[in-house]
């Protein structure tokens, strides 16, 4: 049984005076068709440090023994921003990056959800003003920022959406999570073993004939980690790696180990 046939017949069961209903209906189906299109992969799990790990295509790390859900570089509000400035940017950026991470949420069903920095991009718009409304729909899950770069909004902002603040780091052993590695107050934390982002970090594959592509990636190094960028409105990277290295891209909305 496939959409269409769904589609036609509840929608014959509707009165004709059901308008808006049909209308949100009509929405709703092609939300999810989107959605089965755009299905991820299942995330790759990675023992690091003792701790569990799963790194998922989602451009999310969830660490199974604290039911932490870790993400960075969301940059919400950041197509409105160009939108302002006269820049045509379509804002359907925005709620497919919300979408994702939404679907991360309901995925792995996290205590807590920490950004590692530019969770949002600049001022206020109205995209910020539907992150509030849907932050309100999962008053169950706390969130925690380490402030990065571009998070500039004002105090009062973050008491609203009931997010927690770090101005540099947020320690959880054996971590330390922050937005920059080798910033002020980011390492030597006893010995805790850094977890960032701000970099955006990509690396280069080639194949034959002088081919290569640049992709985004979760990168563990010997000092500290860089996760992806969350959002698909950002540019990439290219990050040095070595042989100790663990390096995972993501490729065709999954994930994959390359070193």
């Amino acid at each position: 049984m496939n959409l269409q046939y769904i589609n036609y017949h509840l929608i014959q069961r509707c009165n004709s005076s059901h308008k808006y209903i049909r209308y949100k209906f009509h929405a709703y189906l092609g939300h999810l068709y989107i959605f089965v299109k755009k299905i991820l992969a299942p995330p790759i799990r990675f023992i690091f440090l003792g701790q569990t790990l799963w790194l998922s295509a989602g451009r999310s790390i969830f660490w199974e023994e604290k039911k932490m859900l870790i993400v960075s570089d969301l940059h919400f509000g950041k197509a409105g921003h160009f939108r302002k400035s006269g820049i045509g940017i379509p804002q359907n950026i925005f709620k497919e990056d919300l979408q994702r991470l939404f679907s991360e949420i309901q995925f792995f069903n996290p205590a807590l959800l920490l950004i590692t920095g530019d969770f949002f991009h600049s001022s206020l718009n109205k995209e910020l003003n539907f992150f509030i409304k849907w932050r309100n729909d999962i008053p169950h899950v706390s969130f925690v920022l380490v402030l990065g770069n571009h998070d500039i909004l004002p105090a009062e902002f973050y008491d609203i959406a009931s997010i927690e603040v770090f101005k540099k780091v947020f320690l959880c052993a054996p971590f330390c999570f922050t937005h920059e590695p080798g910033v002020e107050g980011s390492e030597n934390n006893n010995g805790l073993y850094t977890i960032a982002g701000h970099l955006h970090p990509g690396v280069r594959l080639s194949g034959t004939g002088h081919q290569s592509i640049l992709l985004p990636c979760f990168y563990f190094g010997k000092k500290y980690a860089i996760l992806p960028a969350f959002s698909a409105f950002t540019g990439l990277a290219k990050i040095k790696i070595s042989n100790s290295d663990s390096v995972f891209c993501l490729v065709n909305n999954q994930v994959i180990k390359v070193q």
